[in-house]
């Protein structure tokens, strides 16, 4: 095999409709993304072609969207990629972003915990009271 063969799947493009099914999201989504600059799909005429980058980064932007980061910090981590080739400053920023989304998500862990034990001890005080005014 040579070593200057193509790898066809490198070269795999992708419809809207094909890249939407694989990734079980809508096609509005995905221009939606492309509208916020995160992805930047080619044109055969007026049809949109996703290539394996695209499709990489629309992986990265759904799994961010699932651990809760906003679309401004998807795009900033996504536009390091490209910009730090050894991807230091893309690992950095992310390591900053995912202990912040913790720290918040430890706030409302707690805060969550403290309204359930508000409500669980309101909660007995009325069962007792119905105990109380059957007696």
């Amino acid at each position: 095999m040579s070593v200057d063969a193509e790898d066809p799947k490198e070269n795999r493009l992708y419809s809207v409709s094909e890249l939407s099914r694989e990734l079980a999201i809508t096609p509005r989504s995905m221009r939606f993304y492309e509208d916020k600059g995160l992805i930047s799909p080619s044109r055969v005429g007026t049809t949109r072609v996703y290539s394996i980058r695209d499709r990489a980064r629309m992986k990265l932007i759904i799994r961010g969207k699932q651990l809760g980061f906003t679309l401004r910090d998807i795009k900033q981590y996504l536009d390091l990629y490209d910009a730090d080739p050894k991807h230091s400053a893309q690992k950095m920023l992310l390591l900053k972003q995912i202990q912040k989304k913790m720290r918040d998500l430890n706030a409302m862990s707690a805060a969550i915990s403290a309204t359930l034990s508000d409500l669980e001890n309101i909660q007995q005080s009325l069962l007792n009271s119905f105990t109380v005014d059957a007696a």
